[in-house]
């Protein structure tokens, strides 16, 4: 088993197995901010059920950032997957402190789940 919670997070969000993870510790806490939004979830069984709906297909790194800190890390991905058959992008920002092998602090800052067509919109008002 990986022994770094940041790496079965990760794992668990491109495999869609985020129930499975076992990153949280029992007493963690989430702070999210999403469009129109922000939540606190607390405890891992919280966690996970609502990370499971955000995940809930697997995906692939885009892009993938991570950089170590004193007792975590910060990643920031750009993650696609299809979601019914339609491509999907989401643009998140996570910080993430670690102690004892599990994760016990998640700040989540997400812009946004964005379908094919959204996806296509941006593309052309960047002109690209």
């Amino acid at each position: 088993m990986n022994t770094n919670p940041v790496d079965r997070f990760l794992t668990a969000i491109t495999t869609a197995t985020i129930p499975t993870a076992d990153a949280w510790a029992p007493d963690a806490v989430v702070d999210a901010t999403v469009p129109h939004w922000r939540m606190h979830l607390t405890g891992s069984a919280q966690i996970a059920s609502t990370f499971a709906g955000w995940y809930a297909d697997p995906g692939a790194f885009e892009e993938l950032v991570r950089v170590p800190l004193p007792d975590g890390e910060l990643v920031r991905f750009l993650l696609t997957w299809v979601e019914r058959g339609v491509p999907h992008a989401a643009h998140q920002t996570h910080a993430i402190r670690v102690h004892g092998g599990r994760i016990v602090a998640h700040t989540v800052f997400c812009g946004g789940r964005w379908p094919a067509g959204l996806l296509a919109e941006m593309a052309e008002a960047s002109g690209a």
